[in-house]
């Protein structure tokens, strides 16, 4: 097993923490790639040195964003609606990336310390 570290803004951030957020959904680039099935993923914000760490009880791939929104509710995502969780995912990841790479769900289970 391995841990992973990776970056959040401050909302999704707490959506993880208290549970309202399951499957976070990233790019399957290159460093995506090497995640597997109970890993471990070490989240933290640029704003604390707060930590959370999640286990990967899943993994979702699909070929664009649209298509892994389609697949779950938006709540599992932390978010309303396919729409705004589209909306806000293109802020990070450009379409010609989304192409290339692909995408995961990583559906998360919080390890409580």
């Amino acid at each position: 097993m391995t841990e992973h570290a990776m970056r959040l803004s401050a909302i999704p951030f707490t959506k993880i923490a208290n549970g309202s957020k399951v499957i976070e959904s990233r790019l399957l680039d290159e460093k995506r790639q090497n995640i597997a099935i109970g890993d471990t993923i070490k989240f933290s914000t640029n704003d604390s040195a707060e930590a959370i760490h999640v286990r990967v009880a899943q993994l979702h791939k699909h070929p664009t964003f649209a298509k892994l929104f389609a697949s779950f509710p938006p709540a599992e995502f932390g978010g309303e609606s396919k729409e705004a969780l589209l909306e806000e995912i293109h802020q990070f990841y450009a379409p010609a990336d989304e192409a290339r790479y692909g995408v995961v769900g990583i559906r998360l289970e919080l390890i409580r310390k």
